[in-house]
């Protein structure tokens, strides 16, 4: 798995956002073929990572940050208003 630049706009090292793949809590399949990834950091701060699979399927995070309020519904045991 690689990185890609626009993985990197929120300021999320590579190794928090192939860490939060790693250690996935919940995954989804988006509608435009690609996965997000709801995990950890190495630090234990919540992430939402993107990844897409390449035509020769090879994979590539396009896209981590802090996990935002609209993906936590993903989450295990997650209860709204909390």
């Amino acid at each position: 798995m690689s990185v890609g630049w626009s993985a990197r706009k929120h300021g999320i090292d590579d190794e928090d956002a192939e860490h939060s793949v790693e250690n996935v809590i919940a995954i989804k399949h988006e509608d435009d073929g690609t996965w997000l990834y709801l995990g950890p950091s190495r630090s234990g701060a919540l992430l939402e990572v993107v990844k897409a699979v390449r035509d020769d399927g090879s994979e590539l995070v396009i896209h981590a940050m802090p996990i935002r309020e609209k993906h936590k519904r993903l989450l295990p045991g997650y209860r709204a208003g909390r």
